[in-house]
């Protein structure tokens, strides 16, 4: 029943309730702010730098990103859900402070109720990686090794209740095998152990890693998605390696502070839709990685909701806290 109450809370935000008026169409007339709440070079932000200068053209107006890293997204998210909700200050996000921080910390923001889904832009794949010099060449291998040494293999993530995390957490789940996680401050230094010796495996997004992948330091055993990754179609899945059912992704995407007006969304939502589908943003994606989405704020709000649900039970099942 609370899990239906939020889908309706989110529905009924942008308009989609029973009985909602129409509303005339949105044309801003000065800047619009784009809050991304994290760094430079990280994969929101670099998501939303593929989209923004277009996003600028078809609106007739600047979009200035402005980068507010801090405490997992949660600084940058608190500075998009105090905003003026008139339609000029966007929040370009992706999952902690919004489907996972809320079961970890105390926010100073409601996840369900301060923002207004815009549009999914992208999921973005995890690799599993190793290190090149271990005799695992596939998940089907990394499993027996890892039921025949229990707690040896040592799992590197950016930090408790990553992304990265949450994926160690569904294989030990789902494979029923031990590993030992090892949280750092971040992929970059999670990467450098791993190819010092001094980590084992790791899910990450592809910018981290690909180079040490090309440089022969580091080898692909799978992907976390359900279906394969175009540019990679070589690469096979966890599910289809063993793992039935395995399946997690990271999603960019907009939201607004709650209350802008419905045609705020609605240019903002058709926009980037347009955007998604030109050859340039696509190509741009592939090189990093992601795969457009798109869709409704509908289809935004049902990610945000099932998201919310299955990291929590991760982080519950799997007695994950921020102190680990």
């Amino acid at each position: 029943m609370k899990s239906l109450l939020r889908v309706l809370v989110w529905l009924a935000a942008f308009g989609m309730a029973a009985g909602a008026p129409a509303q005339t169409s949105w044309t801003p007339d000065r800047q619009i702010k784009m809050v991304v709440p994290f760094a430079a070079g990280a994969a929101a932000d670099n998501g939303m730098r593929a989209i923004s200068d277009k996003l600028a053209a078809a609106l007739g107006q600047a979009v200035v990103i402005d980068n507010r890293p801090g405490a997992g997204g949660v600084l940058g998210a608190q500075v998009g859900a105090s905003s003026a909700p008139d339609g000029y200050t966007l929040i370009g996000g992706s999952d902690p402070p919004f489907t996972i921080n809320p079961h970890l910390l105390k926010l100073p923001y409601d996840a369900q109720k301060a923002f207004q889904p815009v549009s999914l832009v992208a999921d973005l794949p995890l690799l599993l990686v190793v290190r090149s010099d271990l005799n695992i060449n596939s998940v089907r291998e990394l499993i027996q090794f890892a039921k025949a040494n229990p707690g040896k293999i040592t799992a590197a993530s950016s930090g408790n209740g990553s992304s990265g995390h949450l994926a160690v957490e569904m294989l030990k789940a789902n494979a029923s095998i031990d590993l030992l996680h090892v949280p750092y401050k971040g992929m970059p230094q999670a990467v450098t152990d791993m190819l010092g010796g001094r980590g084992d495996l790791t899910f990450s997004s592809f910018g981290p890693v690909m180079p040490h992948v090309k440089s022969g330091k580091l080898k692909i055993l799978a992907i976390s998605t359900a279906k394969r990754f175009s540019g990679m179609p070589d690469v096979p899945t966890v599910a289809e390696s063993g793992v039935p059912g395995f399946d997690l992704s990271v999603w960019i995407g907009l939201l607004y502070p709650m209350g802008v007006p419905q045609a705020a969304v609605r240019r903002i939502n058709t926009e980037v839709n347009k955007i998604l589908q030109t050859p340039e943003v696509r190509v741009r994606f592939s090189e990093l990685g992601y795969v457009p989405v798109g869709g409704s704020p509908d289809v935004m709000a049902k990610r945000l909701e099932t998201d919310y649900q299955r990291f929590g039970k991760l982080i519950r099942d799997a007695k994950i806290t921020t102190a680990d």
